[in-house]
């Protein structure tokens, strides 16, 4: 077999079915979580929200970001430069677009969260742009 050919298959510490999936979540936490879709910039709940507090997966309520890396990028959705812990996320290279970027999944369930870009603040200088349909937010 090619190496092409080859699937790389990622085992979550929760995996759920479609129909699963859809009882749980909205229909467009679906389309983002389950399916990478993307909402509009600037129509999401958190994209300039300024509580202290820590950022969840809408998914599996695994803490991801916390508000003390959040940021104003200006790009309409809500920018970290990093995750509370490396090992609640996870990075894929997505070609979708005709362009290489790379995906920001939750290490628990998989769910598409945003993408993560080189050109954030320090001290890490990464952009991890979040889509808040994927978050749950709780104030601290």
């Amino acid at each position: 077999m090619k190496e092409s050919d080859k699937k790389a298959t990622v085992k979550y510490e929760i995996e759920k079915s479609p129909s699963e999936w859809k009882s749980q979540l909205s229909e467009e936490e679906y389309d983002v979580l389950r399916k990478k879709g993307t909402e509009r910039a600037f129509s999401g709940k958190y994209w300039d929200k300024k509580e202290d507090g820590v950022y969840y997966c809408a998914g599996c309520h695994q803490k991801l970001f916390s508000s003390d890396t959040k940021y104003e990028s200006g790009t309409g959705w809500p920018s970290f430069y990093q995750p509370i812990d490396e090992e609640k996320i996870g990075i894929i290279k997505d070609q979708s677009l005709g362009i290489v970027r790379e995906e920001v999944v939750c290490s628990r369930c998989g769910g598409h969260l945003g993408h993560v870009f080189p050109d954030g603040p320090e001290p890490t200088g990464l952009r991890y742009c979040l889509n808040s349909v994927a978050l749950d937010f709780k104030k601290e």
